[in-house]
């Protein structure tokens, strides 16, 4: 993804370099933009083949791969996975339905609001001329505050802006590293243990396997329903 879109040479039709498909999220999810845009939908260089795409002549038999393309059955392992963004606060990772996801930004200035102070209410960031309130939700989920190793500059460049909306109401909290969009089959996610010691076991509501890592699958709507009361 770091190249403008390649076309073939001398084809009446350029071919695309449909980078998505190979190491993008429709890939093997290798492409090191992802880390800064998560979804090739948000990339440059998609949003550049898109634009080579509407601009060139359509070919004699479009419309004939595209009614053959659409009549195939999805591929064997892929018509059941689910998706959810991944990311880290602390030292913890987590994870949401990617169906919550609204937006993940360069984290702005987050300023506090009077009578807010101390709770889970963060403050108030401009995120694209709209005043978008922000959460701690590291704090909202018991996880402590560790000191983190690592130059400081590089742990700053890290740090992400994640928007969420769910029934209407949008929130935003940071994260100290996202990972981005991974894909998973629900019959491998596994129940919570009763006897999980893990501050955010309230909150999920399964574990999943990612990595090396045991990530907690938070509960998107008991979520939305705590910061709700949260904020009232």
């Amino acid at each position: 993804m770091n190249a403008a879109p390649m076309l073939a040479e001398g084809s009446a039709h350029a071919a695309i370099d449909d980078c998505w498909n190979r190491i993008g999220v429709q890939g093997d999810g290798t492409c090191p933009q992802l880390r800064q845009h998560v979804h090739c939908n948000r990339c440059p260089v998609h949003g550049a083949a898109a634009l080579a795409l509407l601009d060139r002549e359509a070919p004699p038999d479009y419309l004939a791969e595209c009614t053959h393309h659409m009549a195939q059955a999805p591929k064997a392992g892929q018509a059941n996975l689910d998706s959810a963004i991944v990311f880290r606060i602390g030292t913890e990772w987590l994870a949401l339905p990617t169906q919550v996801l609204l937006e993940v930004a360069a984290l702005p200035p987050i300023h506090s609001l009077p009578g807010r102070r101390g709770g889970i209410v963060q403050g108030v960031a401009n995120v694209r001329g709209e005043l978008l309130v922000c959460v701690l939700l590291g704090s909202m989920l018991g996880l402590a505050r560790t000191a983190e190793t690592g130059h400081a500059r590089q742990r700053e460049a890290l740090r992400r802006l994640v928007v969420i909306g769910l029934d209407g109401q949008r929130l935003g909290f940071a994260v100290d590293e996202m990972h981005g969009i991974a894909r998973f089959d629900p019959g491998t996610l596994k129940e919570v243990p009763a006897t999980i010691a893990r501050a955010t076991a309230p909150y999920s509501k399964a574990i999943l396997a990612w990595h090396e890592h045991s990530v907690g699958l938070l509960d998107e709507q008991l979520l939305f329903y705590t910061l709700h009361r949260s904020l009232a």
